[in-house]
């Protein structure tokens, strides 16, 4: 009796897709080109988790769908390798980060070709190879060449333990996203690069794409343009001005106190005239030890020092009013400075109310005193001199002007986005390629000597002081200056990940080129990137990052497209059995080595879209994976059923309808309603007890994306000619995934009392047989008199009677 081996016909297909590398795409510009994109990994120590396969599962499935069409398909695969953990871990265990990044790729590429994934191998990239970031070095010093990047003194969020600046995103709840330690606040001078440049042409670009509305709103809410207007209040008894920024400047009039962050110039610029200069200093000192998490946070205690002797000038209503600074106001956003209008806004309401500061209502409506009135778009203006009785999109068109006319302020448009802080202090990362000339400041490098080479160190581990490994290095650090030939210093900090992960897709597409980064006629044939798929945490800062690059470089003439991806999707985490996070701490992580050798590949990936809606998190299952094994047993074993002498099929409209679901949800991501899909077909296969060989292969080419291994196995001993993966995608005929017969409600004076089943194209007199037949029609027309029948063909039958 025949028995289902996955481990033998998963590892022989394998092997066969490898020697003939049947996934390869070809640079072929005649051919309908899609380019399927999927997260490369981090490869950790850990190796995969079954989380991982979910989204590669499902872009696989795409792509050999896409195939069998006809497509030229690019389904690459790489890794992004550079970054703290593999450092963490080479710390921790004396083994050089290389040495840990040549290892956890080896296995992470073992387990995922035991998975069976379409990619094309020879494409391959690594960000760790001097090959790769070379160009993420060359696109640095374009960067740096156009003015958006350069140095600066900045407040950064500092981790004692990991001895390392921390972008915001790193910092999770005020803590360390890597290791939990408590994140403080510590001034570096710091790499940054330029990203509020592009704010408006980022939100542009979200019109040319086809994201999905989620991660089309978190990229909006991360830029937060906002249109206002730019104030400026004179501080008392100086020429100094401050500078703030308001959406709503129509509420000037309401302005009683203002608040500075706690780094503002004016705070140590006038150090002698603030009176309780001591108490202010240790609040700042107090403040440096939060991260901008912590501070921004709505609902934290308000606190803070008045600016004792200091006072600022409301130019509306020529009043003093006082100076605070609190941790709520954020040096790195906007101005650093804000009117308070505690009046109309809760946060000020609440500073206000804690510190006993005055409030003023300047929109008419209830008593603000113990309510802010927040709810403002609609009323009036009151309080508020020549803007009384005006509404509130009056009152902002005529303040704007007046601001203007009198040289106070300016309609502006405002970005809650910050630039980029690009420098890390650790080694494992791509050496920034500039170097410090007295004579000439910070200085690109020769191209000619890209790649800098990240040098082998002895000592990775990062100094007590806050300086990279690579400080150390004497002779790697002294150089000389590219413009006079003078002595100069190479810069020691080294990139984000996120940088060699801001353009692999384009590498991906011309992996091996010396000469640039990609081929410019490639670049023209495979972008933009068809559907590129990932996890919800990368929606934000990575996606926003990457469109930055690409956005940069089409301005300079070296891609071909504004927008990097045309359809960014993403999908839900696999939990544990418990329902938690998989994590190792929590002891759920479950292996897909184990189920692969347990269950086989096609079972872990049959299971992988099987278990839930694919946007959505959803908790492993054993008994799903045991589940869908036995879906695959069945599969297998209904090759019996085909019957060679059977030459007409009785399932012509559940084929033709499986192709209509299976082929719509694959491109919809509803992967668990199209295996359903397929599993009714199979039970009608085996109801029907015979089947044709069309039945069969139609049946295996539509399953062939979800479990390439076993229907490959299958056309092979089946004889059906050639391979299954060289076949064409079956088409369904319309009219024949319409059933025949029908169910039809039937009514009685209006109301639904029963339903018959009909064939469509019946007339009245049929319908009204069937009817009159059904137990229930007795029950309605017993001692009554039918006064009139009516039937809309194929829609209702509705009898009245009384």
């Amino acid at each position: 009796m025949r028995e289902y081996n996955p481990s033998k016909i998963e590892k022989k297909w394998q092997k066969f897709w490898e020697e003939n590398k049947t996934f390869k795409a070809q640079d072929d510009s005649s051919k309908k080109k899609f380019y399927a994109l999927v997260e490369f990994p981090y490869p950790s120590g850990q190796g995969l988790h079954v989380g991982h396969p979910r989204p590669y599962t499902a872009l696989d499935i795409v792509a050999r769908k896409r195939r069998l069409e006809g497509q030229n398909v690019l389904f690459p695969m790489g890794w992004d390798a550079f970054g703290l953990p593999t450092e963490n871990y080479a710390i921790k265990h004396k083994i050089h980060p290389e040495i840990v990044t040549k290892e956890n790729v080896k296995r992470f590429k073992e387990q995922l070709q035991s998975i069976g994934f379409s990619f094309d191998w020879d494409r391959e990239i690594n960000t760790t190879d001097p090959e790769y970031y070379k160009w993420t070095q060359w696109i640095f010093l374009k960067l740096l060449e156009n003015g958006l990047a350069y140095k600066s003194e900045m407040p950064i969020n500092w981790c004692p333990s990991c001895k390392v600046g921390l972008a915001n995103e790193e910092v999770v709840g005020g803590k360390c996203e890597r290791c939990g330690t408590e994140v403080v606040q510590k001034v570096k001078s710091q790499w940054m690069l330029k990203i509020t440049d592009y704010a408006e042409k980022l939100i542009q670009g979200l019109d040319e794409v086809d994201f999905i509305d989620r991660v089309k709103l978190q990229q909006k809410n991360w830029i937060g343009k906002s249109i206002g207007a730019q104030v400026f209040f004179n501080l008392k008894n100086s020429d100094e001005k401050i500078e703030i920024f308001t959406t709503r400047p129509d509420t000037i009039f309401g302005a009683t106190y203002m608040v500075l962050s706690p780094e503002h110039p004016i705070v140590k610029n006038h150090k002698e005239q603030i009176e309780n200069y001591e108490e202010v200093e240790k609040y700042v000192n107090e403040v440096s030890k939060k991260s901008d998490f912590e501070r921004s946070e709505l609902n934290t205690n308000k606190t803070g020092v008045e600016l004792k002797g200091l006072k600022a000038i409301n130019p509306l209503t020529n009043e003093e009013i006082p100076i605070w600074i609190s941790d709520y106001v954020l040096m790195s956003y906007g101005t650093g400075a804000i009117m308070a209008v505690p009046g109309h806004d809760t946060r000020d309401h609440e500073f206000a109310k804690k510190f006993g500061l005055k409030i003023v209502k300047v929109i008419d409506g209830p008593d603000v005193d113990e309510k802010p009135n927040i709810e403002t778009s609609e009323g009036k203006l009151v309080n508020s001199g020549f803007l009384n009785g005006l509404s509130v999109k009056e009152a902002m068109e005529k303040i704007i002007a007046w601001l203007e006319e009198n040289n106070i302020g300016a309609k502006k448009t405002n970005y809650k986005l910050r630039d980029w802080v690009f420098s890390r202090q650790r080694y494992w990362g791509e050496p920034i390629p500039v170097v410090y000339c007295e004579k000439h400041g910070w200085v690109g490098i020769d191209e000619n000597e890209l790649p800098l080479k990240l040098p082998k160190v002895e000592d990775y581990e990062p100094s007590h002081d806050g300086e990279s490994p690579l400080s150390k290095m004497t002779d790697w650090v002294n150089t000389t200056c590219p413009i006079c030939g003078g002595p100069a210093k190479r810069e020691t900090d080294t990139m984000p990940n996120w940088a060699g992960s801001s353009w692999y897709y384009l590498r991906y597409i011309d992996p091996h080129n010396k000469k640039e980064f990609a081929d410019q006629n490639k670049l023209k044939y495979w972008l933009n990137v068809d559907w590129y798929n990932g996890g919800m945490e990368h929606t934000t800062l990575h996606l926003l990052y990457s469109r930055f690059w690409h956005r940069f470089l089409y301005d300079l003439g070296l891609v071909p497209t504004k927008e990097p991806y045309q359809k960014r999707t993403s999908h839900g985490m696999i939990l544990g059995k418990n329902g938690e996070k998989m994590s190792k701490s929590r002891g759920n992580v479950v292996n897909p080595d184990d189920v692969v050798k347990e269950f086989g590949a096609d079972t872990l990936r049959t299971y992988e879209m099987f278990i839930g809606d694919f946007e959505k998190s959803a908790p492993w299952s054993e008994e799903g994976v045991k589940g869908c094994r036995r879906f695959l047993e069945r599969v297998y074993k209904a090759f019996e059923l085909v019957d060679e002498n059977l030459k007409e099929s009785k399932l012509e409209q559940s084929i033709h309808k499986t192709i209509k679901k299976v082929s719509f949800d694959y491109e919809n991501l509803k992967y668990n309603t199209a295996i359903a899909s397929l599993m009714s077909l199979l039970n009608e296969f085996y109801d029907a007890g015979k089947i044709t060989k069309e039945d069969y292969k139609i049946f295996l080419i539509l399953l062939n994306p979800v479990a390439p291994h076993i229907t490959e196995e299958l056309w092979e001993e089946g004889k059906f000619g050639g391979y299954i993966h060289e076949q064409k995608w079956p088409e369904y005929e319309e009219e024949k995934t319409i059933s025949s017969i029908i169910e039809m409600p039937v009514q009685f004076n209006g109301k639904v009392r029963f339903t018959i089943e009909i064939n469509r194209q019946a007339d009245k007199e049929e319908v009204l047989k069937i009817a009159r037949e059904n137990e229930n029609y007795k029950t309605w027309t017993e001692n009554k008199k039918i006064v009139k029948e009516i039937y809309v063909p194929g829609k209702i039958l509705n009898i009245v009677v009384k």
